[in-house]
């Protein structure tokens, strides 16, 4: 059946940083494909019911570096035959996998009118969506899924799966429900935190290091897809470092283990069963899984999750310019400067090409992004310039990065 798109999922990719191919992939509804983040699509809840979940506009470096030390040491495969089945990794993994619904005041969202969304429209879930509208006309209820990293019921998944929920209610594989309350959500990396209270230690996951994954490795993925319930599919990793245009910061797993609307914040996972990436967003020119999946890597969600447990927010480093990349490798060239902002107080100037930060070098706009990004707000850094014909070394103090989208 055809899967549904949100107009919220539109606007997303509208204002992005989606380069032109993307752009028109992510805006032409028809025949041509679309990136879809997946819960955006609106999956509906086991009651048939789905929401627009506001998405987060980008997704992310990470605000702190990777620490190894976040990441589980490598362990043997707990499948390694083939494999012939994946039951054992699904016993291993499973109970720390959970479905994620949640509820919004529909009279708020929408001036006391409840539109029928298109992710229901002309699906089996259609007429449920109606009855369950005029019985509970004030709350619209959708789907999504994530997965417990702690004992103390800390889980993470995707902020655009919780974004604006007035109530977040988890369910275990055991079909126990629990209360939940938001940590903390980065809308740049489409990463939140949430939490529940239990009687006893929850089970739970460790992160593994996707930085050792390789193309063609099996990968097992898992949520609450159309929530209709725990569900795995299993799949290979197709490719690394995709970038799909939603932000600068773009470093997707290409997975094709098949993933749908409301797998949006489950994880995939490698035959160690560790956590190697977050399932964020697909393409498909239906709306439904054809075998193209992204996953946020754990190397960049790790660190993010672990400044949302602590501090709640995401501080990023901003430098206040506009670049382009030159045609080799040997830097980017500023062509816009912000007035008053940290490169103006460094002295930079429109036409510098900055070729490295501190000792780190600079071959491309997205790489001097991340790297700024990646710094504390308030932190000196030294940029290394090209100024027509004389190498220069300026110190700048980092600026904090605006809300709103902007170049670096």
């Amino acid at each position: 059946m055809a899967l549904p798109l949100f107009s919220d999922n539109m606007d997303y990719h509208e204002h992005s940083f989606a380069p032109p191919r993307m752009k028109r992939i992510a805006m032409a509804c028809r025949p041509a494909f679309r990136l879809l983040p997946i819960l955006l699509l609106a999956a509906p809840g086991p009651d048939g019911l789905a929401t627009a979940a506001h998405a987060g506009e980008t997704a992310p470096a990470p605000a702190i570096s990777p620490n190894s030390s976040l990441f589980a040491p490598p362990v043997p495969p707990v499948v390694s035959t083939g494999p012939l089945t994946f039951a054992p990794l699904v016993r291993q993994v499973g109970p720390a996998v959970v479905n994620i619904a949640v509820a919004q005041d529909s009279h708020a969202a929408t001036g006391g009118r409840q539109p029928l969304p298109p992710s229901v429209k002309g699906t089996p879930f259609e007429h449920k969506f109606r009855e369950r509208m005029r019985a509970h006309g004030e709350e619209m209820l959708g789907a999504g899924s994530g997965f417990l990293i702690d004992p103390s019921g800390v889980i993470v998944t995707n902020a655009h799966v919780v974004g604006g929920a007035d109530l977040i209610t988890v369910s275990l594989a055991d079909g126990t429900e629990f209360p939940a309350h938001l940590v903390g959500s980065d809308d740049l990396t489409d990463i939140a935190v949430i939490q529940i209270h239990a009687p006893h230690p929850m089970p739970f996951v460790p992160w593994g290091d996707s930085r050792l994954v390789n193309i063609g490795d099996w990968i097992m993925a898992a949520g609450n897809p159309f929530g209709l319930g725990s569900s795995v599919t299993a799949g290979i990793v197709s490719a690394r470092g995709r970038d799909i245009g939603t932000s600068p910061f773009d470093d997707f797993f290409q997975i094709d283990a098949p993933i749908n609307p409301g797998n949006s914040g489950g994880p995939s996972f490698n035959l160690g069963g560790q956590v190697v990436a977050v399932n964020t967003a697909i393409v498909s020119p239906t709306g439904g899984s054809v075998g193209i999946g992204f996953g946020l890597p754990s190397e960049i969600v790790a660190p993010i999750v672990e400044e949302l447990r602590h501090n709640g927010h995401i501080d990023r480093g901003w430098l206040g310019v506009t670049l382009t990349d030159g045609t080799g490798h040997d830097g980017v060239q500023i062509v816009g400067i912000d007035r008053n902002g940290p490169a103006m107080k460094a002295h930079l100037h429109i036409g510098d090409v900055i070729t490295a930060v501190n000792d780190e070098p600079i071959d491309t706009s997205r790489m001097l992004i991340r790297s700024i990004a990646a710094k504390r707000p308030q932190s000196t850094v030294v940029l290394h310039i090209r100024r027509r014909h004389e190498a220069l070394s300026l110190p700048a103090c980092v600026g904090h990065r605006p809300d709103e989208d902007v170049d670096d």
